[in-house]
């Protein structure tokens, strides 16, 4: 995620105590993380395996929280 700026050191080093702070660019670059990985067949060849589920699952449980914090009704797109 070269355009998160921190991100991924952010996520490593979180622990699970505290509530995590995002920045909005943080779950934008997340979604096209997600969008990304779900959509390579290479990856999940089969949609119904419990990975791609759980997966499909975080993208949608943050998709809603984006659309309800930020007030839009669409996938940010890059």
């Amino acid at each position: 995620m070269s355009e998160a700026f921190g991100l991924d050191r952010k996520i490593e080093r979180y622990k699970g105590t505290k509530p995590i702070s995002l920045y909005r660019w943080d779950l934008e670059c997340i979604l096209d993380v997600l969008d990304w990985v779900l959509n390579d067949g290479r990856q999940y060849p089969d949609n119904r395996c419990p990975e791609y589920i759980a997966l499909n699952n975080l993208r949608a449980s943050l998709l809603y929280l984006y659309q309800q914090t930020y007030h839009v009704q669409q996938a940010p797109n890059r």
